[in-house]
């Protein structure tokens, strides 16, 4: 914001930085032991996984080991951009690194797709050949997965309300253990009928869900990158909270974005015809935005309304 900290007496433009000391981050502090289990666990299983796939020839299998590798990498990226997220600022990164989580978020996503696109490509050729496929231990190897997918989904239940990575992480390892079912009832159906389709077909419904999981997750990064305003906040209520604040008259040039994946700023210009209330006001104008709207650093700039509205703000 050029000259959202700039003090210019002259023109009675007086500037106001408050906030922050409220709530930088809302995610708990433990999740690392999370991750370091999680990547552990699902690193072991995928490697098993794909071999049984290979073994077998089983695409369900391949699909599954897929899914299980994106999701190990998604928690590596994750596990990299929480730690990232926690390093100081300093005079050039004057956020520190928080920014990667949003990277991380939209890397994930994009990755997921990629390798769902991959997949696809060889199931739709396994229709024209068929390979025969041990149902037993396809069933076997994908019951093992289940088991692993839903332990690791519990580790991150907690922190999904406050953080898109954390959710990403929940959501990918509750759809493995969806999708390992999947494989186990493909099984099942093989085993019985022998038909050489249901293999391939399984790893398109598998893709599919995997799409249709990640494509949430790639519309909210990419608008975190943009610099959309979250979308749990409305601005027009933010608008309306500031211009509710005693003594102010109009608010304009309000911007909300995100400078993490659970973090927020502000910057907006208060016209207060009486002048500049004092820090008190900000201070507590700070707060408010934070209890009410979970805004944790917000810079307000006081105006009296003469002229001094800086015009290169379109």
């Amino acid at each position: 914001m050029g000259g959202a900290h700039h003090h210019d007496h002259d023109h009675k433009h007086h500037h106001g930085h408050a906030g922050h000391g409220h709530g930088h981050s809302h995610a708990p502090n433990n999740f690392g032991r999370a991750f370091a289990i999680g990547i552990g666990l699902n690193l072991v299983f995928t490697g098993v996984e794909a071999f049984y796939g290979f073994a077998t020839g089983s695409m369900a299998l391949l699909a599954d080991a897929g899914h299980n590798l994106s999701d190990v990498l998604g928690l590596v990226i994750a596990w990299g951009a929480w730690l990232l997220s926690r390093a100081k600022p300093t005079p050039r990164y004057t956020y520190g690194w928080r920014g990667s989580s949003i990277l991380a978020a939209l890397f994930n996503a994009v990755f997921l797709l990629v390798a769902c696109g991959a997949i696809a490509l060889e199931a739709v050729q396994r229709f024209s050949h068929p390979t025969p496929v041990p149902g037993g231990t396809v069933m076997a190897v994908a019951a093992v997965g289940i088991v692993i997918n839903l332990g690791t989904a519990l580790l991150f239940a907690r922190g999904g309300k406050h953080d898109i990575n954390i959710r990403g992480a929940f959501l990918h390892m509750a759809a493995d253990a969806a999708v390992s079912a999947g494989v186990v009832i493909a099984g099942l159906l093989t085993l019985k009928t022998g038909a050489k389709w249901i293999d391939p077909a399984t790893s398109l419904v598998i893709v599919l869900v995997i799409v249709a999981g990640t494509w949430g997750l790639l519309r909210e990064s990419l608008a975190m990158a943009m610099q959309a305003v979250p979308g749990r906040i409305d601005p027009a209520a933010v608008q309306q909270a500031l211009g509710e604040v005693a003594g102010v008259a109009r608010v304009h040039h309000l911007h909300i974005w995100p400078t993490s994946t659970t973090e927020t700023a502000l910057t907006a210009h208060l016209v207060i015809p009486g002048g500049h209330p004092g820090d008190a006001f900000l201070a507590e104008t700070a707060a408010m935005l934070h209890d009410r709207f979970g805004i944790g650093h917000a810079t307000l700039q006081i105006e009296q309304g003469e002229g001094a509205t800086c015009a290169f703000y379109a």
